[in-house]
Parts: structure tokens; C-alpha cells; sequence
């Protein structure tokens, strides 16, 4: 193992930052895993679940367990995790931009597109090696306007080229779920199932270019324009994995995600550890186009009719909103039947703002669809 530091903003005068990075294994010796917690930097399960991973994949380089390389980086976003605004962490958004930290990522398939052209033959092998390499240039041409821009430089440079990427969040409150590309959907149903995820959200392209699909979503985006003549797989698998909600940081919580993504990774052939009988899953995959979020239909007080991890059915009430002023209550229903597995945990909403997300089966949405 070595540990890497990484300088996001050195300019002096100013709040500097750094990254920290730790690597297992041998770069070119297997596959190449690349994990971060936490890139939205107050959602704390995630880094929890990164410090039992560390000490496991200490041990397991230690013993010679590893196939390949693995890089984790167990605090992803150093700025945020910096930003406290009134006592309160504040590591959603760049507070100097306005940005989300997961989103604006630099996508490089269409500079691809003309680096590569009449370069690329039958050999798939031969072609993802090919457009790792580009890859890799492509990002590092970026030229970052501010911290922000490098710290996501310094994170997709890691991860541009990878087999695997893991990228550990959370939600407000939720139950665990995952999200990926449909090209991705067998490879990473083991992981779902081994994680016990709830909901299991597939999608080509969600909207606003977050930090999986810059690494995932260029690999079917070349394979479209290049067409079916030209082999080139989807080599990436990308994962978002969504560690329940904010409040949700457990020790036994960590150890059994932690256990799961190891041995998602022994599957692929990473870590040599047994493999544990595989369990049932516990969610079929399915569109995130069929998500559907409820909002606000006025400002009050939240008050659920509904739980985390209920099937409601089309029509059925969620949720009231009740103006302590006027009195009016208003009640939000379901359109759709589905699961109830992501709700905000504010009890006092104004008008638009989110309430719930239910996961239903028929897609009926497009354009952006995460939450900002």
C-alpha cells in the first residue's frame, strides 16, 4: 500500500486543500478498482464505510490477496467537507459557484469521437486499451477555472481508466439502493444483491453529467457512434451506491457494505477472499425513468401517511402538508404504483420542495433526472 496527497488549491493567501489517496496492489497487474466516499462531503455513511474498507484492503495487501489495483479514496471532497455555513455542514453544493459537487464532470466521448476515428479495428481488447489512453489524455487536458475543477480533475483522472468505480453516497433518508447504466445491469446486479439494495435504478444517461457516467457513459456513447462493426464493450462498470440515509452512520452498517463490496470485488476477480453464498435479491432493476418524485404542493408541515420501504399504489396518500397559519392541509398522492425508498428528512417544506421518491416499473420521465 502507498498513500498518495494530492494538492486541490495551493494559492497562498487563501484556504488551501488537499486530497489523500490510498493504493493496493499493482497498477497493471489485474483489474483496476477505484472507490470514493463521500463526494457529496455531509453524507457520512459513506466515509465510515471507506475506513473499515481501508483497514481490510491494508490487510488483504498485505497477505497478497489482491489481484490487480485497487485506489480508495475515503474522503472524497476535501472543500466541502470544509464548508460550514452557521454551525452546520454544508458539502452538497460549491458554496463559491453554486454546483453541485457531482455534477459538471468533464464527459470526454465526443473528443474521443475524433481522436480516435480510423484508429479503432476488431480488437475489442485492443480498442478499450485504446480509449483508456485517450481518456486518460483527455482529462488531463482539462484546465481547471477554480479548486472545485481541480478536486474533480484530480478524481476522474483516478478513475477514467478504471474497470470498477464505486462511488458511495447516501440519500436524506432511504433504504440502500444503487444506481447504473442499462449496459451495466448484469454485471452489477451481484453487488445490488450483496448489498441488499431496495431499488436498483438503471440509466443510459440521468442528466447533468454526474461523476459515474463521466466515467461509464462514454463507453456506450462511442459504441453508438462507431456503430456495431467496431467491438467496444461497455469496459467501466460505474456504480453509484446510495448507503441509506444522512443519519444512518453505524459501525454494523459499515462492516456488512464494507463486506459486500469486498466481495463484489472477489467476484470480479480483484481480491481473493471466499465468496459467500449469493443472497436473494431483494429489488428487481428498473428504470430510473420510472421514478417518481412528489413535491410540495404548499408550504407547511410535513407529515408522512406513508414509511420508508412501503409498496403504495397509484392514488393512495403519502403524505400531508399542514400551513400552521391558514390550516389548510394538503394531501400529496401517489400516480404510480411503486416503493417508497428515498424521502427528505426537513418536516417543514416550502412549496416545490422535495418530499419523497417512490420506484415504480414503467418508465414515464426523461431529461434531468436526479435531484439537484
Amino acid at each position: 500500500m502507498h498513500t498518495k496527497t494530492h494538492p486541490i488549491a495551493t494559492e497562498p493567501g487563501v484556504a488551501s486543500y488537499q486530497l489523500t489517496s490510498y493504493h493496493y496492489g499493482s497498477a497493471g497487474s489485474g483489474g483496476k478498482v477505484y472507490i470514493q466516499a463521500s463526494l457529496h462531503a455531509d453524507e457520512v455513511p459513506a466515509m465510515l464505510v471507506a475506513h473499515v474498507l481501508r483497514r481490510e484492503l491494508e490487510r488483504l495487501d498485505g497477505e497478497g490477496r489482491i489481484r490487480g489495483e485497487v485506489i480508495l479514496v475515503p474522503a472524497a471532497n476535501p472543500i466541502g467537507l470544509s464548508q460550514i455555513v452557521h454551525g452546520a455542514p454544508f458539502g452538497r453544493f460549491d458554496l463559491g459557484t453554486g454546483t453541485n459537487f457531482n455534477r459538471a464532470f468533464r464527459h470526454v466521448a465526443d473528443e474521443l469521437k475524433d481522436a480516435l476515428a480510423g484508429r479503432l479495428g476488431l480488437d475489442s481488447a485492443a480498442n478499450v486499451a485504446a480509449i483508456r489512453a485517450e481518456a486518460r489524455a483527455a482529462v488531463e487536458r482539462w484546465e481547471p477555472q477554480d479548486a472545485t475543477q481541480v478536486l474533480k480533475k484530480t478524481l476522474l483522472g483516478m478513475a477514467i481508466d478504471a474497470d470498477i468505480v464505486l462511488d458511495l453516497h447516501c440519500d436524506n433518508e432511504a433504504l440502500l439502493h444503487v444506481y447504473t447504466g442499462p449496459a451495466l445491469a448484469d454485471r452489477v446486479a451481484p453487488l445490488a444483491t450483496l448489498l441488499g439494495a431496495r431499488a436498483y435504478l438503471l440509466s443510459a444517461g440521468s442528466g447533468g453529467e454526474p461523476f459515474d457516467e463521466a466515467c461509464s457513459k462514454l463507453w456506450w456513447d462511442l459504441a453508438a457512434h462507431f456503430g456495431p462493426e467496431i467491438p467496444i464493450p461497455p469496459a467501466c462498470a460505474a456504480v453509484t451506491v446510495e448507503l441509506r440515509g444522512e443519519m444512518d452512520v453505524r459501525y454494523d452498517y459499515a462492516e456488512q457494505d464494507a463486506h459486500a463490496l469486498l466481495q463484489f470485488l472477489a467476484r470480479e476477480g480483484v481480491v481473493d477472499i471466499p465468496h459467500d453464498a449469493l443472497p436473494a435479491p431483494r429489488s428487481a432493476a428498473s428504470p430510473l425513468e420510472a421514478v417518481e418524485p412528489l413535491h410540495a404542493p404548499q408550504t407547511g408541515v410535513l407529515v408522512f401517511l406513508k414509511a420508508l420501504g412501503d409498496e403504495v399504489k397509484a392514488g393512495d396518500a403519502v403524505a400531508d402538508i399542514v400551513n400552521p397559519v391558514t390550516g389548510d392541509t394538503a394531501t400529496v398522492h401517489a400516480s404510480r404504483d411503486g416503493l417508497l425508498f428515498a424521502s427528505t428528512a426537513h418536516r417543514h417544506l416550502l412549496r416545490g420542495m422535495h418530499i419523497c421518491k417512490i420506484a415504480g416499473t414503467t418508465p414515464f420521465r426523461s431529461g434531468s433526472l436526479l435531484s439537484q
